[in-house]
C-alpha cells in the first residue's frame, strides 16, 4: 500500500448524465466521504514555460508526444505538430480530418504510425515521418475491407435507430479514446455510443465489440500491460474487462467479459491513467477529485485478489478533471477554464492550456 498524507475534503452533491450529449465538462462539489491524499511533505514552485498558440477559435481536445515532438488535436479538426526543442516552438506540420474535434491521439509502440479519434464516429490511420514533415494516412477504421465483409450476413447488422442499422463494426457516435496494448497489437476504442471496439493493428480489423458496456457514454480507457481494460462513463462508474482467449482450430477469438465496476465518484468520469507499475488506477471526474485505486495484495482472498480499492483522493483543481498522465512518479492533470494543475509534485513539465 502506497503511503499518503492526508487533509481535509470539500463536499459532494449528485449530478445527472443525458446520454449522446454527457454533462462530463459541467464541473461538480467535490466528494467529502473520501479523505485527501495530497501530499503535503512537497511545496514545488511550477512556471509557466510556453504557451503553444495556434487554434484561435477552437480548443485543444488531444495530445501525445513522439519523439522531440508534440502532437496536438484540435476541435476544429486540425492535428498539428509542434518541434517542442526549438525556442519558438514552432509548427512543423498540419492536418484537417474528419468532422468536429479530434478526441484522442495515440502512438503505436516502436513504430511511426498514429491513431486519431474523431467526433464524426471514425478512426484515423497516419503514417509519420521521422523529421513531422509529413502525415501520410494509411486508413480509416472501420475499413472498407472490414465493412465489406460484415455487411452481406445479417447477424452482423445492429439497430441503431427505429429505422436505421449498421454492422456492428461501426461505431455511431464520438470516439472519445484510444489505448493500445503492450505490444502495440490492439487498439482499443470507446465511445459515446456505449460501446467498446477492439482492433487489430496489423490489418485494421475490428475483433470484437462490447455493446452497451455502460448506461452512459464512455469517456476514457485505459489497458494495462497484463491485458485488462478500464473504462470510465459519464455514468459514473469505472469498469473492469478481462479478456477470455481461445486458440482452437488455430482461430484468433477475443472476448472481454465484464469482471468488476468501482462505483465512488458522484459524476461523469472524463480520465483513467494507470501508474508506472500497474499497481494504482486513477480516475479523474466532474467532482473535481481524482480517485486513487489500488489493487488488494496478492496474499488475501483469492477471490478478491487484484481487485480495485480507492484508498483517498487527489484534489486541487476548482473545475472538472479532463485529462491525466504519469510521468514516473508523478501525476499530472489536466481542468478546464483555464485551471491546470500537477497534484503530486513534478519537475520540468510543460503545461497547456
Amino acid at each position: 500500500m502506497m503511503e499518503y498524507h492526508f487533509d481535509s475534503g470539500s463536499s459532494s452533491s449528485q449530478s445527472n448524465h443525458n446520454y449522446l450529449q454527457p454533462t462530463s465538462l459541467t464541473s461538480q462539489r467535490s466528494l467529502l466521504s473520501i479523505p485527501s491524499l495530497n501530499n503535503t511533505h512537497h511545496h514545488h514552485n511550477h512556471h509557466l514555460i510556453t504557451t503553444l498558440k495556434n487554434h484561435t477559435s477552437s480548443y485543444t481536445s488531444s495530445l501525445t508526444l513522439f519523439g522531440n515532438f508534440l502532437l496536438t488535436g484540435s476541435s476544429d479538426r486540425e492535428i498539428t505538430t509542434w518541434n517542442i526543442t526549438s525556442q519558438q516552438n514552432t509548427t512543423t506540420n498540419k492536418v484537417i480530418a474528419g468532422k468536429g474535434a479530434v478526441k484522442s491521439l495515440i502512438i503505436q509502440p516502436n513504430t511511426d504510425t498514429l491513431f486519431s479519434a474523431h467526433q464524426d464516429h471514425k478512426i484515423r490511420v497516419w503514417k509519420l515521418t521521422n523529421d513531422q514533415t509529413k502525415y501520410t494516412h494509411l486508413a480509416t477504421l472501420p475499413t472498407l475491407g472490414d465493412r465489406a465483409s460484415k455487411i452481406l450476413i445479417p447477424k452482423n447488422h445492429i439497430q441503431i435507430r427505429r429505422h436505421k442499422k449498421c454492422t456492428w463494426v461501426h461505431h455511431v457516435d464520438t470516439v472519445s479514446s484510444l489505448a493500445l496494448s503492450k505490444d502495440g497489437n490492439f487498439l482499443y476504442s470507446v465511445s459515446w455510443d456505449r460501446t467498446i471496439k477492439i482492433w487489430r493493428t496489423r490489418d485494421f480489423t475490428c475483433l470484437e465489440s462490447i455493446t452497451n458496456a455502460h448506461d452512459d457514454a464512455i469517456n476514457a480507457v485505459a489497458v494495462s500491460y497484463s491485458g485488462v481494460v478500464y473504462t470510465g462513463s459519464a455514468d459514473k462508474k469505472i469498469k473492469v474487462w478481462k479478456k477470455l482467449e481461445d486458440d482452437k482450430k488455430g482461430k484468433e477469438k477475443q472476448k472481454h467479459y465484464l469482471v468488476d465496476t468501482l462505483e465512488k465518484h458522484n459524476s461523469g468520469i472524463n480520465a483513467l491513467v494507470l501508474s508506472s507499475d500497474e499497481s494504482v488506477l486513477y480516475s479523474g471526474a466532474c467532482d473535481r477529485s481524482i480517485l486513487v485505486w489500488e489493487k488488494l495484495e496478492e496474499e488475501e482472498d483469492e477471490y478478491e485478489s487484484g481487485k480495485m480499492i480507492v484508498v483517498g483522493a487527489l484534489r486541487g483543481h476548482r473545475n472538472s478533471i479532463l485529462c491525466l498522465a504519469v510521468v514516473g512518479d508523478f501525476v499530472c492533470s489536466g481542468s478546464n477554464y483555464y485551471d491546470p494543475c500537477t497534484v503530486l509534485p513534478a519537475g520540468n513539465l510543460l503545461f497547456f492550456y
